[in-house]
């Protein structure tokens, strides 16, 4: 079997001498060079399955080293050795893909566990070869497949994760793929949106609960940390999580136990935490919505999908991919899209990004007596498209609220019976009525004035 080859990075001959020696000892072929200019000449007639490289050096240190590469070949795993005062910015790195730090004096069981780790990466091993990990994700393009390139290799780690993108471009789908990628893929992957259900629901959702909590823990409940045991996390519209939730989900990343609700003992949890936003949560840091700490804990390392619109030489192909789909699911024989059709398709916006070009296609199918979908089918499907969208936390609280207010009238302001109504005690019937500003006096006033 081949040898995997590393390429060291050292003005320190000795500490070159050193590293090639233990390197060679644990099966790896390795290459060495004494600055970060020879290290790219190199890359350049060969591609090694690994870099290791030293942080400080004379002319191009190991960041700019790094930097280069990326540009380059964002597959190739790169790992730098640093000292103390430098090890803030091989953290910050990491955020741009780098796959490991060690710093100096290095633990040498550590560093061959590293490489070993990333050389299972490299393109020139059988396991590299193996695409299953990311079947679900259907892309031509360069932007797609660089993101792609980095998301393995950040599978390959234990950070969290953060993916951003607009609503519908699929962050769910590349957190199951990079879940599927990593050294957990065996494992559970449990994925929540924070953003469907509702506060009160939510920390025993995600913690579990205890019998007797609350009215109606009839019975102990695990949540999806416990559930997830050994594998993955994946927390949705992280950005729509109530404050007081934030809290106690920073000091599960911090501490790794959970308490559920009812609990006067935390339990161990092994997981690891994927999350994804399409909000901005910067700005929503500056609008005192979101915590700044939990969103540095969360954003170890970031990937942003690029939406449809950026990636146009996609949409033939999951046109394509949906049609087939599609024409199963409605026993219709549609062999593919005139091309007037398919040159509208790659020319719309698609705010609504992959989930509305599906939403598009499932109404063009349906409606299709031709063998091609003509343009104007699409013309209509696009045209057709709900002016206005409400995000679900919006359209939750309009529901809520609505809900509320109908039991109000019913009962003609007797919160008792909403309570009883409703299924929920009178403690959390007042909270409510709190946060949508019902005064259940108003409607027995309502009520006697006709």
């Amino acid at each position: 079997m081949k040898k995997p080859c590393i390429l060291v990075v050292d003005d320190d001959a000795a500490l070159r001498e050193l590293i090639t020696l233990r390197l060679e000892a644990n099966n790896f072929r390795v290459e060495s060079v004494d600055s970060g200019e020879a290290a790219l000449a190199k890359l350049a007639v060969a591609r090694p399955d690994a870099v290791l490289t030293d942080m400080q050096m004379a002319g191009m240190d190991g960041m700019a080293l790094f930097n280069a590469i990326r540009a380059r070949d964002p597959a190739l795993p790169v790992i730098v050795l640093t000292a103390h005062g430098t090890i803030p910015d091989a953290v910050a790195a990491t955020q741009q893909g780098l796959f490991g730090y060690l710093t100096k004096p290095y633990d040498a069981a550590t560093l061959i566990d590293l490489l070993k780790r990333a050389t299972r990466l490299s393109a020139g091993s059988a396991e590299a070869g193996d695409d299953s990990w990311r079947s679900e994700i259907i892309t031509a393009s360069p932007a797609m497949e660089a993101l792609l390139a980095e998301a393995r290799l950040a599978a390959q780690s234990e950070a969290s994760l953060l993916i951003q993108g607009e609503s519908g471009t699929g962050k769910e789908l590349l957190a199951r793929a990079i879940h599927r990628a990593s050294p957990r893929g065996k494992k559970p992957f449990v994925a929540i949106n924070c953003g469907a259900i509702p506060a009160e629901l939510l920390e025993s959702e995600l913690f579990g609960h205890v019998k007797g909590a609350f009215t109606g823990a009839t019975r102990d409940h695990p949540g999806l940390f416990q559930s997830a045991a050994g594998g993955t996390v994946f927390l949705d519209e992280i950005g729509d999580m109530p404050l007081p939730l934030q809290v106690k989900l920073l000091r599960v990343l911090q501490e790794g136990e959970v308490r559920p609700v009812g609990a006067t003992e935390t339990r161990a949890v092994d997981v690891r935490i994927l999350s994804a936003t399409h909000r901005d949560l910067e700005e929503a840091i500056a609008g005192g919505e979101f915590r700044e700490d939990l969103y540095y804990r969360l954003n170890v390392v970031s990937l942003t999908l690029p939406p449809l619109r950026e990636r146009r030489e996609d949409i033939p192909l999951l046109a394509q991919h949906f049609l087939g789909v599609l024409t199963e699911k409605y026993r219709r024989r549609i062999r593919g899209f005139a091309p007037d059709a398919l040159d509208m398709l790659t020319a719309a916006d698609w705010p609504g990004n992959i989930r509305q070009l599906a939403n598009v296609l499932e109404q063009c199918v349906a409606l299709c007596t031709t063998p091609t979908i003509p343009a104007s089918l699409v013309a209509r499907a696009l045209r057709d498209k709900p002016a206005e969208i409400q995000p679900l936390a919006e359209a939750r609280a309009a529901f809520e609220r609505d809900y509320l207010i109908s039991l109000l009238k019913l009962t003609r302001g007797q919160v008792s019976e909403v309570a009883r109504l409703a299924g929920r005690n009178r403690t959390e019937v007042y909270r409510l009525l709190q946060r949508h500003g019902l005064t259940p006096a108003l409607f027995k006033e309502r009520d006697e004035n006709g």
